[in-house]
């Protein structure tokens, strides 16, 4: 063989090898952004509904820092969502701190692409779902149609008056009217809790604790305002509404209880959303006697008391 066709063979196998590492690459990066992709869907179901996981990692950076600082209820929000973050993807601490910064931009656009298509998914579906169950619950003739969302929000007589203010009567002309024409007396805003979240649709405006929370699609509760309104896509406002301080209203509610005592109630709440979404929890009646007078302990006594007969009558 000469010199030329070992040059040739050696530039044809330096191809090859240049290719596979190039397809190498793309199979490797395809398999990263899959997962991230993926890894992401959980970070507004878990984490945080609205806030970027860029925030939360900002203020995480600054406690580290200012130890001793004082953090403000915003600030230490942003720090639970960011130990919430480490908890649903245990991994993301240690590569926050070993990729360089490029590589963390696009590990952070991967998760939140994943994120947002998860948004995406929940409202299609909720979309029909909560039309539905308005539907059925509220007996409506006519139906409101569960692909149509231009006639829901406060232009439906029925989806206006679960997101009316519980303070307001919706059945009120007048507020009907302001509401509607959006006047500055009657202004639909994220800091008046909607009559929806109310068991039982009631509101005591002297008591506006009782019965708070404890609407009967629980597991909605964060994105229900979506499917009754008639906005058409993923947004973090309404008109007036802003959904992002709306969610955080009810993260402070549960979370920044005023002292011990409204902690209790909210302990019994949030026992109570358990009990309605999982079913009673009976593991505190379980006693050491109570279970040893069960079938699986009194299974192990009688195996038990049979080989000791055995081993006697050897």
């Amino acid at each position: 063989m000469d010199e030329v066709e070992v040059l040739k063979q050696d530039k044809a196998t330096k191809q090859r090898f240049e290719l596979s590492q190039i397809l190498k690459a793309k199979l490797t990066s395809h398999r990263k952004t899959t997962y991230y992709v993926s890894q992401g869907r959980a970070i507004h179901r878990m984490v945080v509904l609205y806030t970027p996981i860029e925030d939360l990692i900002a203020e995480n950076d600054w406690h580290c820092e200012h130890t001793d600082g004082d953090a403000n209820i915003k600030q230490d929000r942003l720090q639970h969502g960011y130990i919430e973050l480490t908890k649903a993807l245990p991994w993301i601490h240690e590569k926050l701190a070993s990729f360089e910064h490029e590589e963390s931009e696009e590990m952070l656009r991967k998760l939140k692409r994943g994120a947002d298509v998860a948004c995406g998914d929940d409202m299609g579906t909720l979309k029909e779902l909560v039309a539905s169950w308005v539907n059925n619950d509220c007996r409506l003739t006519p139906l409101i149609r569960t692909t149509d969302k231009h006639h829901r929000s406060f232009v439906s007589d029925v989806c206006g008056k679960l997101l009316c203010p519980a303070e307001w009567q919706w059945d009120d002309p007048v507020i009907r009217a302001g509401i509607h024409d959006r006047t500055a007396a009657f202004i639909v805003s994220e800091n008046l809790w909607p009559l929806f979240v109310y068991q039982d649709y009631d509101a005591d405006v002297k008591n506006l604790e009782r019965g708070l929370m404890k609407l009967k699609l629980l597991i909605m509760l964060a994105r229900f305002n979506l499917p009754l309104s008639n906005i058409t896509s993923w947004h973090t406002g309404d008109g007036d509404l802003d959904y992002q301080i709306y969610w955080s209203n009810i993260v402070d509610f549960f979370e920044n209880a005023p002292g011990p005592a409204a902690q209790g109630r909210v302990n019994k709440l949030l026992e109570w959303w358990t009990r309605k979404v999982f079913g009673k929890n009976h593991q505190q009646d379980l006693t050491p006697d109570v279970v040893s007078r069960m079938s699986v302990s009194a299974l192990a006594t009688q195996r038990q008391e049979k080989e000791d007969a055995v081993f006697d009558s050897d």
